[in-house]
């Protein structure tokens, strides 16, 4: 079942995606990404400007993550009433005025409160994409509505943020920010001109959080998640030792470069086969990645196995945002938004708590230590939709 559209609202035609909505919502998701993710590559400079270490400038991007996770469900829940263009607008508004902020000041403080209100705007963001994708998408195809808003993520994980690095060390790391703040900029005029409002949900029709929380269905999206993206990200955090503690000659930019094409051709085969197979989807996902996981067991500098672990890394991971936002929407029904908010913070808990295992993984044990426990944990996210009966199917009506 998709979000519900109410009567009077804007219904797509029958059987044709609104393209150029879903690119807008595609270019919000790339803008976020972005935006969390860039200051990795410009870490030395944004410590030089502020006069702090890498570490503690490094915690931009921890900021973010906690402010995203702590004002998803509370931002989304106390928002579920109102109209979502004007609530996707103010989502947007919140990055072109952090970037700018970031990019403006001369204070590491005042940096790190507009790092909070990026993270803020992201939870929020990200808790709205799903359904309004769906909403302004024919029924039967929303799964290729979501793959298509979703696209932003593997573009700018794969060419957003080398590109965003690459500007900033050319000119000053500013630079990247301010371009950010000016497609925000763009993204407001496009998002008030290409897609349609939808009224929230009336307060006397709105559900309780709990009683979403145990739908069929998204105890098992969610747990799927927690799994899925834990061991993701400790692999991702700590791909750069666990290559050099095979061979110094790997490239970790040539790596990941692989990684995120394959991740982009991910996401384009999801598209065309989730609205038929998105369980199917979910299990061979998983199944890639656990092959990937395999792949790095053995102790050898060999550079065909580790690229192709790369590859099939990223044919696993690539449309998994896609297809878990689509599972936990269709369960939601009309609930999505609150939904999308529950996801988007076990992701990013999940994202924390994978640095956090891969670093003990590394320290504690050794590098080889990855594979099993990787394995471990992957073969309980595949259990969990084998035997979940409501994952990615929506709800029966009476």
């Amino acid at each position: 079942m998709s979000a519900s559209r109410p009567m009077g609202e804007a219904v797509p035609a029958p059987d044709r995606l609104p393209l150029a909505g879903l690119l807008v919502l595609a270019t919000g998701c790339f803008v976020t990404i972005l935006t969390e993710a860039l200051p990795a590559g410009l870490l030395p400079e944004m410590a030089r400007t502020f006069g702090v270490s890498e570490s503690l400038a490094g915690q931009a991007i921890t900021l973010y993550a906690v402010g995203s996770m702590l004002a998803a469900i509370p931002i989304t829940m106390a928002t579920r009433s109102w109209r979502r263009r004007p609530l996707l607008l103010v989502a947007i508004a919140g990055f072109l005025i952090a970037n700018a902020v970031t990019a403006s000041v001369d204070s590491f403080i005042i940096m790190m409160v507009a790092r909070l209100v990026a993270g803020m705007s992201a939870g929020l963001l990200w808790a709205l994409v799903a359904g309004y994708a769906i909403r302004i998408a024919p029924s039967h195809l929303g799964g290729r509505a979501m793959a298509i808003a979703m696209a932003g993520t593997p573009i700018a994980l794969s060419l957003g943020i080398p590109a965003g690095a690459w500007l900033g060390l050319q000119t000053v790391w500013q630079i990247p920010f301010f371009a950010m703040s000016a497609i925000a900029a763009l993204l407001l005029v496009l998002v008030s001109w290409l897609l349609p409002d939808f009224a929230g949900e009336p307060d006397g029709e709105q559900e309780r959080f709990g009683h979403v929380l145990i739908r069929p269905g998204i105890p098992a999206t969610l747990g799927v998640v927690l799994l899925f993206v834990l061991a993701h990200n400790a692999l991702y955090t700590y791909i750069a030792p666990l290559l050099a503690s095979k061979s110094a000659s790997f490239s970790v930019d040539a790596y990941l470069l692989v990684f995120g094409i394959a991740a982009l051709a991910s996401i384009a085969l999801v598209g065309v086969w989730i609205d038929r197979h998105l369980r199917l989807l979910s299990l061979v996902s998983i199944a890639l990645f656990a092959l990937a996981a395999a792949l790095f067991w053995p102790d050898t500098a060999a550079s065909l196995p580790a690229y192709m672990a790369a590859a099939i890394w990223g044919l696993g991971f690539g449309g998994t945002a896609t297809l878990f936002q689509t599972a936990s929407a269709r369960a939601a029904g009309p609930a999505a938004d609150l939904a999308q908010a529950m996801l988007v913070t076990v992701w990013n808990a999940a994202i924390a708590g994978g640095a956090m295992l891969g670093g003990y993984l590394l320290d504690a044990i050794g590098p080889r230590s990855f594979s099993p426990i990787l394995l471990a944990v992957l073969l309980v996210a595949f259990l969990v939709i084998v035997t979940s009966r409501g994952y990615g199917k929506a709800p029966e009506v009476a």
